[in-house]
């Protein structure tokens, strides 16, 4: 074992760890509202897809935070890095209450453009609006996980984000089933466990580790924060192209029926989780690329951005190996309803091998964060999405069903590697 891989693996475990739970909060969300019936998780697939789109375009407070605060951190510099960090809480904050405004204020149109109409419309709105009061909580949580990877500590928000799916899981079926609360618990059950969260990281950087980490108790003034708004901007772009491609996909599979919408829910949750186990190198990528970068220079960051691309495709095949194994018995955790099962039996084998894939996607976007090539990434993203929305909107004319929208996600995804692949010649 190399040096280079003993540093991935520190910090890449207990990574996995923490985004393997991430996605929880809607896997466990997804099984228990399936019990339900179809058009409750129906609503939820469509929710899910909403709030990706409303707060992944915000995930530029852990990824802009990462490198930046790294890169302090590999020149030895401990009061910038704990600048950076109250820069970063204190625009979550703020960014935080603005989401909660604007999707209280849209929450119908919103509903709208993803075809939650008819049956969809009343548990959808009645989900979105609740579920809208955990935004200030999720992006103060996105920030400290980018706080603590540029730290080099991926322990940490290992920690809290098992506490925080301890109590989604608690809260669920009590709220759920035990208060009769249907669908509307679950959204109440995932508000109490993001607040539970952020409260705990606030805990962590600003009263119990401050000192340690050299974190400021100082509001920080308009213009130190514009660094972050230009490196939001990029990543902004490259994650709502991202985000709309995938929330097209799935109002397309709402618009070819409410099964198809239920199932492409199935699929896409399981796709979701299986990228992001892959991410946990993406995370060790964005932290110790922007670490060697500041400390060792560009020969030594070269050297682990290398060897972390071997280790993922290593893990994408594995990955694909597992998924194969198991995919008789998955489609169940989520439904008994045997036309959603029948359906998502058609398009695992999209989510099976497209993993050697992802996980060299997912591998490289790390690398080219940790290098804080912010702007090629977000150039690259619109080629992609601009090639999957190019086949998605011929589903329907076409009358391609529920496998055309997983062709339109393959596109996607196949476009990303090779423009990677094409820039990775010369970052980092």
């Amino acid at each position: 074992m190399t040096r280079y891989d003993r540093e991935i693996l520190s910090l890449a475990l207990p990574a996995l760890g923490a985004l393997a739970a991430d996605p929880l909060v809607s896997m466990v969300d997804t099984v228990f509202v399936g019990r339900l019936g179809t058009v409750p998780l129906a609503a939820l697939g469509v929710n899910t897809s909403v709030f990706a789109f409303a707060f992944v375009v915000f995930n530029f407070l852990a990824y802009g935070t990462t490198p930046r605060v790294a890169r302090e951190v590999g020149k030895g510099n401990r009061v910038g890095a704990g600048r950076l960090a109250i820069e970063a809480i204190v625009l979550a904050g703020v960014l935080g209450v603005g989401a909660l405004v604007a999707l209280q204020l849209f929450a119908g149109p919103i509903l709208t453009v993803m075809g939650a109409t008819g049956d969809l419309r009343e548990p959808s709105l009645a989900y979105l609006r609740i579920r809208a009061f955990a935004g200030p909580a999720l992006l103060l949580i996105m920030a400290a996980h980018g706080i603590f990877r540029g730290y080099q500590d991926t322990r940490t928000p290992l920690l809290v984000t098992l506490g925080l799916n301890g109590v989604n899981v608690i809260l669920d079926p009590l709220f759920i089933f035990g208060f009769g609360w249907g669908l509307e618990g679950a959204a109440w059950a995932t508000v109490a466990a993001q607040w539970i969260g952020a409260v705990w990281f606030l805990h962590l950087l600003l009263v119990s580790r401050r000192e340690e980490l050299g974190i400021p108790l100082a509001l920080p003034l308009p213009r130190d924060v514009l660094p972050f708004l230009r490196i939001g901007g990029e990543l902004a772009i490259r994650t709502l192209s991202l985000i709309a491609t995938l929330t097209l996909a799935t109002a397309v599979a709402a618009r070819v029926g409410t099964v198809s919408v239920a199932a492409h829910q199935v699929g896409a949750q399981v796709w979701i989780f299986l990228a992001l186990v892959v991410d946990a190198l993406a995370v060790a990528g964005q932290a110790l690329v922007a670490k060697h970068r500041g400390g060792e220079g560009s020969a030594s960051a070269r050297g682990i951005a290398n060897r972390l691309l071997l280790w993922g495709m290593a893990v994408g095949v594995l990955l694909a190996g597992v998924l194969s194994l198991f995919a008789p018995y998955l489609p169940r955790i989520f439904t008994n309803d045997p036309e959603t099962l029948a359906a998502v039996a058609t398009i695992l084998p999209f989510v099976i091998w497209m993993q050697p894939l992802n996980a060299l996607v997912f591998v490289w976007d790390g690398i080219f964060i940790g290098a804080e090539d912010f702007r090629y990434l977000a150039v690259q993203m619109v080629a992609s999405g601009a090639a999957a929305a190019a086949v998605l909107l011929l589903v329907l004319p076409m009358d391609w069903g529920l496998a055309g929208v997983w062709w339109g996600i393959i596109a996607l995804m196949g476009v990303r590697a090779a423009t990677l692949a094409v820039r990775y010649r010369t970052v980092p």
